[in-house]
């Protein structure tokens, strides 16, 4: 059964404890955009997730984020002081810039170098940490969970072992275990350029 907040197995379209982390993620993020706004300020926001931006980009889209930064696209240091001075320039009272853990430079040596510079907004990072792996599940983590622990017991029964439960659309499959391990599940960059269009 696929448990991991950071949605990087392959073989399934999502982990449980997934929802549940990206809803914390968000509600954090319109907090702070409450300070931020008040306080003319910019956050850069760093996520989990390890070597995976998958939190990082749905929190981003959702949030309405300047810019989301994942390890699996290079981040170039210009493009994200040109786009928070131009969200400056255009009158924004704030930036938000979603970062993923995994991402190069890490956040620490990203915020010294926009600090560097007079961007027009201050800038503070926020670190959510481990509170994205806690709290009460949201519903569709519970019902995912549940889906997958039936369909478990119903794969042994039928004698599919070496398998994993995998939501596959809508509906619960067994993936093979050699499919899982042999496999590296990939960011979708079509909802990353996504990301990157809403924030214009």
């Amino acid at each position: 059964v696929p448990a991991s907040i950071d949605n990087d197995i392959f073989g399934t379209d999502m982990c449980i404890g997934v929802d549940t982390a990206l809803n914390t993620i968000v509600d954090a993020i319109d907090k702070l955009r409450d300070t931020a706004s008040s306080h003319n300020r910019a956050f850069l926001v760093e996520t989990m997730g390890r070597m995976s931006g998958y939190l990082a980009m749905q929190a981003g889209i959702v949030t309405g984020a300047e810019l989301v930064l994942v390890p699996e696209v290079p981040t170039n240091v210009e493009v994200v002081a040109h786009t928070m001075e131009a969200a400056y320039q255009r009158g924004k009272s704030h930036c938000i810039v979603v970062v993923a853990e995994g991402a190069n430079p890490p956040i620490s040596e990203l915020a010294a170098m926009i600090n560097s510079r007079d961007l027009g907004f201050s800038t503070r990072v926020t670190i959510l940490g481990h509170i994205q792996r806690g709290g009460k599940p949201t519903s569709f983590d519970r019902l995912l969970a549940s889906r997958f622990g039936v369909k478990a017991v119903e794969f042994l029964v039928e004698g599919k072992t070496g398998s994993m439960t995998g939501l596959v659309g809508r509906e619960i499959e067994a993936i093979p275990l050699s499919t899982v391990l042999s496999n590296q599940k990939r960011l979708p960059m079509d909802q990353y350029e996504m990301a990157q269009m809403l924030a214009r």
